[in-house]
């Protein structure tokens, strides 16, 4: 029976991690076409870039598949390519459902991939609030306030931040707090549910553990 379960749970693993990798590419490219638009132009004009990019993908997409078909051995290479990246995506959530205590009650939302990253984007968009962005020592500030994140630097954040595909910029100016190491909103990928209107800005949600 353990040969099936494993068989089981590796693929319950590679779909998630295959999920989780299709979100992240998805979201990614859908903030850099926000990032081409031209936002002092209206029509047509302002979605130049983000055509042109969208032709460039499609061009290059094209060139990958010519050259597969010209060489199939590459269609066994990529597939392992992309499944060992949809392992170590599904990681964090693996890691968090095997040292949960075993009379734990089950809840969804803290071994589902989605819901924590939900959370943790609603979070990182509650301390941006109005402005440009957050820096990551006030996010990770912030996080040990609510006794999370304890024993974390500034540089294993980013490593959390970076798996869920929240990109980090080496400088991002935020209003009265200079310009150092952080999130710009650009970058970020509107939120699957509405921020909570109470709290305000910059509390974390206590399922950011798993992130």
């Amino acid at each position: 029976m353990r040969a099936p379960d494993t068989a089981r749970r590796t693929a319950d693993r590679l779909s998630l991690g295959s999920a989780i990798l299709a979100r992240r590419l998805g979201e990614r490219f859908a903030a850099r076409c926000r990032r081409w638009r031209r936002g002092d132009l209206s029509g047509i004009k302002a979605a130049l870039g983000p055509l042109l990019l969208l032709a460039l993908a499609a061009g290059a997409l094209y060139v990958v598949a010519g050259i597969v078909r010209a060489r199939p051995w590459l269609m066994w290479l990529l597939t392992g390519a992309w499944c060992l990246a949809a392992w170590r995506a599904a990681k964090p959530t693996v890691e968090a459902s095997q040292t949960a205590p075993d009379d734990a009650p089950a809840s969804p939302a803290e071994n589902t991939a989605a819901e924590v990253y939900d959370a943790t984007l609603t979070w990182v968009w509650q301390m941006v609030g109005d402005r440009q962005g957050v820096h990551l020592r006030d996010l990770l500030a912030n996080a040990q306030q609510a006794d999370l994140f304890e024993g974390l630097d500034v540089a294993a954040l980013r490593a959390h931040l970076e798996e869920w595909g929240i990109p980090v910029r080496k400088r991002v100016r935020v209003r009265g707090l200079g310009v150092t190491l952080g999130i710009h909103r650009d970058d970020l990928p509107a939120p699957s549910q509405p921020l909570p209107d109470e709290g305000g800005p910059g509390e974390p949600t206590g399922r950011l553990h798993a992130a």
